[in-house]
């Protein structure tokens, strides 16, 4: 047998290193041996600890290659620390007993062996085989590669759940303990009828919820049906899933399931906008679902938010669905006016305010069915005025003739008066305007365009002889419960809702309501809501329902009523609960936010701000458009032009009645602009014992 050449360079390195490791010690203590055997000692435990804490094989080899080293630096330690040659010589005597271990065990001869060719008359090793699997009992050797058979013994040890037999099994890449299973009914044809999730994960020993059994198709060379069924055991896939799901697998798991808040949709894709800092989720579902159906907060519940924080909104388009969250609430922003947002494009379209998914919300000064008619409903602070002074700056940066009347005074409609051709306040004021636009359908109904001919108003075309008008009646529903001038304030709006589109002639009612049985007719609701875009802000939650039904909303697009508060709840309430402090004041920021109703879907929107205190002279052009020459002297002719403040003039509102008491002061009775009599005052204009007693009266003469 041939023997390494590291065998004798092996004992005669341990010959000649043992009289030197036994004298070194004793001969000169000082000496640099010492140092170097140290080192040799400190590698040889370097090398028990890398050898100990590997999970390779052969890590006792290693060991036993780095004894030598370790065993020489013990023996110079206990060499040093003894006087002398020790007791019995015992320094000579460890020394020639390591040496003898060397030569005789020879570790780093014996760990390289391994590399070294056997002699050519050794005989070479027979290879092992590996013992084969015996063919199962119940299922004859088809030809079936190892990891099938021994699935199909394990089957069979756990008593062939459901009277089954594994046909083929297979195993997941990259995960151990997952395979497939396609399993037939022992006996032919039987259905399968006893195998379940349960038996399954039993055999296993996975959980329930491990196991997954699925029905077989038949197919080209395999039978299919109620005899077969393909089982797929996943328990490592279910832990990675849990600890680390996908986007995908996420979305399945809470929000995709039957039971989950999009039922049946399949994510698309996640975006990422960091500028605006929201995040926004695509996600579909298929077509024979129809639309998808969105519960708003369990949604929320699973993007861990609440629906009260205003950060979550859905846009629905056909089959697929934008899940958009945002970092805060847009609706809690303030998004400052300009100039530039309120100019109307070419289509006539501007920038009311942003919707909750951060597109711009726009409006409109015209249609193509003509001038476009304003509803604007809020209650009280709830931003009605603000929203009016965006609608007014539009009208007059498109270059409008702008007209305002409210029926009472305040800071914020006054100062949007000194930007418009006429404003003033009171019931009075407005039936004056209103008989001014039904005056104007007339007049420009006969004016002739620069070819000569009468034509319904397009903005699009030229030579248009009039500016298209605007009138903003503010706080309409009380004007039109006016006990003398409610009726025909009505009337007349309605009349302009109806025709004042052909003529450029528009009105903007803004009010707390829009109810009939608040005195809001249907036909002039139905008239504003078809030739505008109404903006709603802030109702109270149990008003949201009918408020939407009375403007033609379907009941599936009936919105939640918004959260009375955008800013996140203050934390530490248990705390302040426990300490007995009173909680912090709400923050009431929902001024501005609201719905726009384009279609027959609102969408959620927070409108611009005009900054009233800072002054509003920018938002308006520098010069304020009148209405023409011609149109002036025709309303004059008509005895409508002239100062609206005046106090009802005689014969006004219709002819005088004679007084039967002789007295000469003339009495209002409420009568039309034609001088006709209007007639007893309406049930539901009776607001005082003044016009409960003047009803009376009217009723004793009739």
């Amino acid at each position: 047998m041939s023997v390494p050449r590291s065998v004798p360079l092996e004992r005669t390195l341990y010959t000649l290193a043992a009289p030197v490791l036994a004298a070194a010690p004793n001969l000169t203590p000082d000496s640099p041996v010492h140092t170097a055997v140290q080192l040799a000692g400190a590698a040889g435990l370097g090398g028990w600890y890398l050898a100990f804490k590997s999970d390779e094989v052969g890590a006792g080899r290693k060991i036993l290659r780095w004894s030598p080293l370790v065993m020489a630096a013990a023996i110079d330690v206990a060499a040093r620390h003894t006087p002398g040659w020790g007791p019995w010589c015992l320094d000579a005597i460890l020394a020639t007993g390591w040496a003898a271990a060397g030569l005789l065990v020879m570790p780093f001869s014996r760990h390289t062996r391994r590399n070294h060719r056997p002699a050519v008359a050794a005989p070479a090793p027979a290879p092992r085989r590996e013992p084969a699997l015996e063919p199962s009992p119940a299922q004859p050797n088809d030809g079936a590669d190892a990891f099938t058979r021994q699935v199909r013994r394990l089957w069979e040890n756990r008593g062939m759940p459901g009277r089954t037999i594994v046909v083929k099994a297979t195993p997941h890449p990259g995960m151990p303990h997952d395979l497939s299973l396609l399993v037939r009914a022992s006996e032919a044809g039987r259905p399968i009828s006893g195998l379940t999730d349960e038996v399954v994960a039993a055999a296993f020993g996975v959980d329930l919820t491990d196991v997954d059994i699925e029905e077989v198709g038949r197919q080209y060379g395999r039978e299919g049906g109620p005899s077969w069924r393909e089982v797929h055991v996943t328990p490592d896939a279910n832990e990675r899933r849990r600890k680390a799901p996908t986007a995908h697998e996420r979305w399945a798991d809470r929000i995709g399931g039957a039971s989950g808040p999009v039922p049946g949709s399949k994510f698309v894709n996640e975006v990422r906008d960091s500028q605006r800092k929201v995040t926004h989720y695509i996600a579909q579902v298929p077509d024979d679902m129809g639309e998808p159906r969105v519960n708003l907060h369990a949604l929320a519940a699973v993007l861990k938010t609440k629906y009260d924080e205003g950060r979550l909104f859905v846009t629905v388009d056909g089959n697929q669905v934008l899940v958009s969250l945002w970092d805060t609430s847009p609706l809690a922003q303030v998004f400052p006016a300009t100039r530039e947002l309120l100019t109307p494009d070419k289509d006539g379209r501007w920038v009311t305010g942003y919707l909750g998914n951060g597109q711009p919300a726009r409006n409109r000064v015209y249609t193509d069915r003509g001038a476009a008619h304003g509803l604007f409903v809020a209650p009280s602070g709830g931003g009605k005025t603000q929203l009016m002074g965006l609608h007014v700056a539009a009208d007059a940066l498109f270059g409008a003739v702008v007209m305002l009347a409210t029926e009472a005074p305040d800071e914020k409609t006054a100062a949007l008066g000194k930007h418009t051709a006429r404003y003033g306040v009171g019931a009075l004021y407005m039936i004056r305007l209103l008989r001014v636009l039904v005056a104007l359908m007339e007049i420009r109904g006969e004016m002739p365009w620069e070819d000569g001919e009468v034509h319904e108003w397009d903005p699009t075309q030229p030579g248009c002889p009039y500016r298209m008008l605007s009138a903003y009646l503010d706080e309409f529903l009380s004007a039109a419960r006016h006990g003398l001038y409610g009726a025909e304030i009505m009337d007349l709006a309605e009349l302009v809702s109806v025709k004042g589109r052909k003529y450029a002639v528009g009105i903007k009612v803004a009010g707390q309501s829009i109810y009939v049985q608040d005195g809001f007719t249907q036909l002039l609701c139905e008239n504003l809501r078809e030739n505008c875009i109404p903006v709603v802000l802030k109702v109270a939650p149990k008003k949201v329902s009918d408020m939407f039904k009375a403007l033609g909303i379907p009941p599936e697009h009936i919105p939640d009523p918004l959260p009375r508060s955008f800013s996140p709840a203050e934390a530490g309430r248990i705390e302040r609960v426990m300490r007995g402090e009173p909680e912090p004041p709400a923050d009431s920021n929902t001024g501005g936010a609201g719905w726009i109703v384009e279609g027959t879907e609102p969408n959620v929107l927070r409108t611009l701000f005009m900054d009233f205190k800072a002054g509003i002279d920018d938002y308006f052009p520098d010069t304020i458009a009148t209405l023409t020459d011609h149109e002036i002297r025709e309303l004059e002719k008509r005895d409508l032009w002239f100062d609206w403040t005046e106090p009802p003039r005689p014969g006004e509102f219709g002819p005088e009645p004679e007084d039967e008491d002789g007295d000469d002061a003339p009495r209002l009775n409420g009568g039309n602009r034609r001088g006709g009599t209007q007639g007893p005052a309406r049930r539901d204009d009776v607001t005082s014992a003044r016009q409960a007693l003047e009803a009376i009266k009217n009723l004793s003469r009739t």
